[in-house]
């Protein structure tokens, strides 16, 4: 008999990390491209997960807990995103003054939330954000945005890699299909974070609140 994923990984990538005591929330990429019907990269998945994010937002801003915002931008001659963009070409559209570039308008930022520009999938790497959260005496990451399979994984294998506690509530990130979204979400909360419910995510943050 065939082990199931689950039996196979069980006793060895099972394990809880919890939160710590000092969250803050990405919301990573979470623009039009994703959400535009007809755009490049729109996805489904990617439009509930915005839509899952509001509330959630919303009670951190509560809680005072600290919403970093990132998105993705070119140079026209895409000569800043290397083979990345030579991997995927239609990154080379979302460059400034882009409208699918932009965040999409139900989770826009707010005057206290930092917004950060990248290049490549993780969050992390070519940016400020690993020193910004360090200076937020940052324990925790609750990582929102897309995609499950991509931008979020990264950010997930970097977040662990530099000592941050990793949170995915399981409704607030989305993807292009459902299968490699599913995948990822199983391999993040085998190896790198915990994936729990939003509903969950969300008590922890009124708690920190109170």
């Amino acid at each position: 008999m065939t082990d199931t994923r689950e039996t196979n990984y069980a006793g060895v990538f099972d394990t809880n990390i919890g939160f710590g005591k000092r969250p803050c929330v990405l919301v990573i990429d979470f623009i039009r491209a994703y959400t535009t019907k007809g755009a490049a990269f729109f996805g489904q998945g990617v439009v509930d997960a915005v839509e899952a994010t509001v509330d959630l937002l919303a009670e951190a801003r509560r809680a005072k807990v600290p919403i970093i915002y990132t998105k993705v931008l070119y140079h026209p001659s895409g000569m800043d995103g290397g083979l990345f963009v030579k991997k995927v070409p239609a990154l080379r559209s979302l460059v400034a003054g882009e409208p699918l570039a932009e965040i999409d308008d139900r989770i826009p930022p707010q005057p206290d939330d930092l917004v950060i520009v990248k290049n490549y999938p993780s969050c992390f790497f070519g940016t400020t954000l690993a020193s910004t959260l360090a200076g937020l005496g940052v324990d925790t990451v609750i990582l929102t945005g897309c995609s499950t399979s991509g931008c979020v994984r990264a950010a997930a294998i970097d977040a662990i890699q530099y000592g941050y506690r990793v949170i995915v509530p399981r409704e607030c990130v989305g993807d292009r299909h459902q299968e490699p979204h599913d995948a990822n979400l199983f391999d993040i909360n085998a190896k790198y974070g915990d994936v729990l419910p939003r509903d969950d995510v969300i008590a922890h943050i009124r708690s920190v609140a109170a």
